[in-house]
């Protein structure tokens, strides 16, 4: 079945280039000029990914993105800004974006994104334990103990990265590779800005820390 692709950028040429690009590439594609109509298109005819500009008229596309993670935690959403300071980016992370791209890009860069968090979604699922925590893939959750734990996209696909090789160390690019996939071409740093949001809330009612670093080699997970 043809893959549905969402596309919300108020710039009339970066649109017409996702449009013709992705439609070219085997996608069906719709677009919205704004945050509204683009709420209004998601709503109605489900994507199974959003490319989504984040300064929008009226609504901007980080409300946009939280208002569609507040209805669907799973839902690959990939941002594009013109704004890229390291704040900006965690920004976007921490509102439930999965991936990331600054403008100027290259189509294919952008292709290349695409393709990759939609082929993670077409993963099979399975569920993974480790010591009190449980991660089940099929109905993308995440529990510690009794506590669920809500995770976006990005943070989800990492947490199991590490619950399906617990124990062993893993570098930053294998982290990458495993996480955000072999074709990833954003800033490597990425990794620890997640690490820091996957510890904040595995940690968040004082529970053990588990994602452990190991100084100049990589993370594992492990028992304290």
């Amino acid at each position: 079945m043809t893959q549905r692709i969402l596309v919300i950028e108020d710039d009339p040429s970066v649109r017409t280039l996702l449009e013709r690009g992705l439609a070219y590439e085997g996608y069906l594609v719709e677009a919205a000029e704004d945050g509204e109509t683009g709420l209004e298109i998601a709503r109605d005819r489900p994507a199974d990914l959003i490319v989504l500009d984040v300064m929008l008229p009226g609504i901007d596309g980080l409300e946009v993105l939280r208002r569609l993670r507040s209805v669907d935690d799973d839902l690959p959403v990939i941002l594009l800004t013109a704004r890229d300071r390291p704040e900006h980016q965690v920004e976007g992370l921490e509102a439930g974006a999965d991936d990331y791209v600054t403008k100027p890009f290259s189509f294919d860069v952008l292709l290349a994104r695409v393709r990759t968090q939609l082929r993670r979604r077409d993963k099979m699922p399975e569920v993974l334990r480790f010591e009190d925590i449980t991660l089940d893939a099929a109905t993308h959750t995440v529990k510690r103990g009794e506590r669920d734990i809500t995770f976006t996209g990005q943070e989800f696909r990492l947490m199991q990265a590490f619950m399906e090789q617990p124990e062993r160390v893993q570098s930053k690019s294998m982290l990458l590779d495993r996480a955000w996939g072999v074709d990833y071409l954003g800033d490597p740093n990425i990794v620890e800005t997640y690490i820091k949001l996957l510890r904040q809330k595995l940690e968040a009612e004082g529970e053990s820390r588990v994602i452990h670093t190991i100084r100049g080699v990589g993370y594992v997970l492990r028992s304290g």
